[in-house]
């Protein structure tokens, strides 16, 4: 959150803030890299944001394909696996063909995984998920009673990958947004008031260390206080 602020600050049109906020997935992207992390989703386009102007969308979607032709040698570098998550349906034919491309070309990677987020919506989501275990179930291949929270979990569009742990929300937002409803559950959640263009390596680094310091209880009594 926060690019078209950013750009507003400074005069500019809000695709500056967009392309200055692709400058920084590349740094985070890059340093998630290096400590290790299993597992980065980012949300680059929701479901929500075709309601932008038509320019900003097409400048969005541009710029998606612009740093997808740019990164590719640097994902395989880092060893980074890159996965795209959202309804395919109404994304130009030109960004689902390099999606599916870098898809295949980091297949292989055992690093980080990367997730984008783009037509991304929750509600979609779950919707999709239970559009699709309804099919199974009419088809027979399996009953009502099989149904349970793995079930729905490997429906959704993130199957094989791990819940998030850390929610970071920049730009001071505090609400989800529509955003990964199932899967942060039990997500640490972090807000910045710094813009997404300005958020750093420093920055991530405060959000993680924030983050090591809470006692994550699942429901459970805090023994450190017993």
């Amino acid at each position: 959150d926060g690019n078209g602020r950013w750009a507003r600050e400074r005069d500019l049109p809000r695709i500056e803030g967009h392309r200055e906020g692709a400058r920084t997935v590349r740094t985070v992207i890059t340093t998630c890299a290096h400590l290790g992390i299993e597992a980065l989703t980012l949300f680059s386009f929701s479901s929500e944001n075709w309601k932008r102007p038509i320019d900003e969308v097409a400048g969005l979607m541009a710029l998606y394909l612009e740093n997808l032709a740019r990164e590719r040698e640097e994902l395989l570098e880092n060893n980074i696996q890159f996965h795209q998550i959202g309804r395919r349906e109404g994304l130009p034919d030109e960004v689902l063909d390099a999606a599916d491309a870098m898809t295949e070309a980091t297949s292989h990677c055992t690093g980080l995984k990367l997730v984008l987020a783009l037509n991304y919506g929750s509600r979609a989501e779950l919707t999709d998920a239970v559009r699709d275990i309804a099919t199974a179930v009419q088809s027979g291949e399996m009953t009502p009673g099989d149904i349970d929270e793995q079930v729905i979990t490997d429906h959704l569009y993130t199957a094989g990958l791990p819940d998030p742990d850390l929610l970071v929300r920049t730009a001071g937002e505090r609400r989800v947004s529509n955003y990964l409803l199932w899967q942060i559950s039990y997500a640490e959640i972090y807000v910045t008031d710094v813009y997404w263009p300005d958020f750093g390596v420093a920055n991530l680094h405060d959000s993680i260390r924030d983050y090591a310091r809470r006692n994550r209880r699942y429901g459970a009594l805090d023994h450190t206080n017993t």
